[in-house]
């Protein structure tokens, strides 16, 4: 018989923790390092709005890719599928950076062109990573699938402030939008290549992430075999093999049936927040005091507030789990859309920085709440399973938001 412990008993959940919220941000460091240096791509190509076209580019692949793997996730090998993502991402973020080298910062549809083949592979990356973590993590201890979700976001703080500095140091220098974007890119594709090994060689020995792909294999999870061979466990012994016979699985149609406002939920989130962030942001904000800083600001402090909406959560007493309360929540955050139409009219940044930042944490924390609540009562191929689809969902929300984006430029001409 395999040997499981408790996972009271086992050591590595502080690791595990740690090196889930550095997955986290790999998942995304690449693609928000694009996403925060939007001013020098708005330098680069004025007329083809970049902040917009990026988004839309990268979104067809990142829903398309995540539909194929999510139906077909029984059958999946999650480490697999997890190395390609991180590997796809280290080698688009490498060639981002080869790309503006080779033209020497130059513009032209080419090199737009040339971009906008990147963000689709960032979204090809995604799919496999996002989807692939997630449903990885959601049969294991909630605080990893918590911690994950924080990196997400924390990614986005790293490269707000990372680009706020970059920004004060090259400000005064010739090519100093060039000079920070060279810098992003340099350190994304180091931090990628990181991912790689952490998930590779680190992750899959931790005991406790043992632990869990064990029972889960004993549920009848066969995606996570792979990873127990890296950790180790060769084979499940016979008699086990002849348990997870017995052991039946909800299919993709039943877990979408009785987790359809959870789904729901999780697309009108990232709809929402895509239709305004960070496009809107960008482009429709009004010239304002701090002049070149102020959509930097309003994007960072979109981020910020996101992390820690992520970890509100961890107070039990402030966590949302109610089904319906979640719901009502989420509705009411369509207020924000004639909030911000209204303040980037009339306000003052004081205004916009501050509903910037209720939707970054609005947003954080319903992700996590709807994250952690959804997979509980399930067996592990289950939980994985509903994983995938949460994801898919999100992916999906983010596709509309980006897509409704471009209403905010009706009247206004391109």
């Amino acid at each position: 018989m395999v040997n499981i412990e408790p996972p009271s008993r086992l050591k590595g959940k502080n690791v595990a923790i740690v090196v889930c919220w550095l997955l986290g941000n790999g998942c995304l460091f690449s693609w928000n390092s694009m996403l925060t240096i939007e001013d020098y791509y708005m330098y680069l190509f004025p007329k083809y709005h970049p902040s917009r076209v990026f988004t839309l580019v990268y979104q067809p692949f990142a829903v398309g890719t995540l539909f194929l793997l999510a139906y077909n996730e029984a059958k999946v090998n999650t480490r697999l599928r997890n190395l390609f993502g991180y590997s796809l991402f280290f080698i688009a973020t490498l060639l981002v950076l080869i790309l503006d080298l080779a033209t020497s910062g130059k513009g032209g549809l080419g090199t737009f062109i040339g971009i906008c083949v990147f963000s689709g592979a960032f979204g090809i990356a995604d799919a496999h990573v996002q989807g692939g973590m997630v449903g990885d993590l959601s049969y294991m201890h909630p605080e990893f699938i918590q911690s994950f979700l924080a990196g997400l976001a924390a990614s986005g703080v790293l490269t707000s402030g990372l680009r706020l500095i970059t920004k004060a140091t090259f400000n005064n220098s010739k090519g100093s939008l060039r000079k920070g974007a060279i810098l992003f890119f340099a350190i994304s594709t180091f931090f990628e290549f990181l991912c790689v090994l952490l998930y590779a060689f680190v992750f899959p020995k931790i005991p406790i992430v043992k632990y869990y792909r064990t029972k889960a294999a004993l549920e009848g999870s066969k995606t996570v075999l792979q990873d127990l061979a890296a950790s180790g466990i060769q084979t499940i012994p016979k008699d086990d093999e002849d348990h997870t016979k017995t052991q039946e699985r909800k299919g993709n149609k039943q877990l979408l049936f009785e987790n359809i406002d959870y789904l729901l939920d999780m697309f009108l989130i990232y709809a929402l927040t895509l239709s305004i962030f960070p496009g809107f942001l960008f482009e429709d904000t009004g010239a304002h005091s701090l002049g070149a800083w102020y959509a930097l600001v309003l994007v960072t402090m979109y981020n910020v507030w996101d992390l820690i909406g992520r970890y509100i959560p961890l107070l039990e007493f402030l966590k949302l789990e109610s089904r319906k309360l979640i719901t009502i929540a989420i509705l009411c955050r369509f207020l924000l859309v004639p909030a911000f139409y209204f303040t980037a009219k009339y306000g003052d940044q004081g205004w916009m920085i501050m509903l910037t930042s209720f939707l970054g944490l609005s947003n954080g924390y319903l992700t996590v709440c709807v994250m952690t609540s959804a997979p509980k009562g399930y067996k592990g191929p289950e939980q994985n399973a509903l994983g995938n689809l949460l994801v898919l969902f999100l992916l999906c929300g983010i596709f509309a938001g980006v897509t409704l984006d471009w209403l905010w430029l009706i009247g206004k001409g391109w």
